[in-house]
């Protein structure tokens, strides 16, 4: 089976040791570094970092998903950002970013995000 015609990771029958709520967003998680890496892995740099009609590049979109994860799961463990946090919501548009810094980042923040659910 090609990775575009695998089963949505919910269809899978995984995670049957985490709760419903917990599952469903690990899976969700799941979902979207396999889209994300079926659709952008391939971009060079340069892809990557275009930003046609001055509109934010996939780069700023991928590291905003990774850091809007870490926000947002510390939203719901009631905690405030930190200041590591706030410096890294404010550089999401700096600079020229690498593919494998990029995805390297993202997938780095869904496996702690997948520590923090379980």
């Amino acid at each position: 089976m090609t990775e575009t015609k695998r089963p949505e990771p919910w269809l899978r029958g995984t995670l049957r040791d985490v709760p419903a709520v917990g599952r469903g967003l690990l899976h969700a998680l799941q979902l979207a570094e396999e889209d994300l890496t079926i659709w952008c892995g391939e971009l060079d740099a340069q892809e990557l970092n275009s930003r046609p009609g001055g509109l934010a590049s996939v780069a700023f979109q991928i590291r905003h998903i990774s850091r809007s994860v870490d926000r947002l799961l510390s939203y719901a463990e009631g905690r405030q950002l930190d200041e590591v946090q706030i410096a890294a919501l404010k550089a999401e548009m700096d600079g020229h970013a690498e593919p494998d810094e990029v995805f390297a980042e993202l997938n780095a923040t869904f496996e702690r995000a997948t520590r923090r659910v379980r």
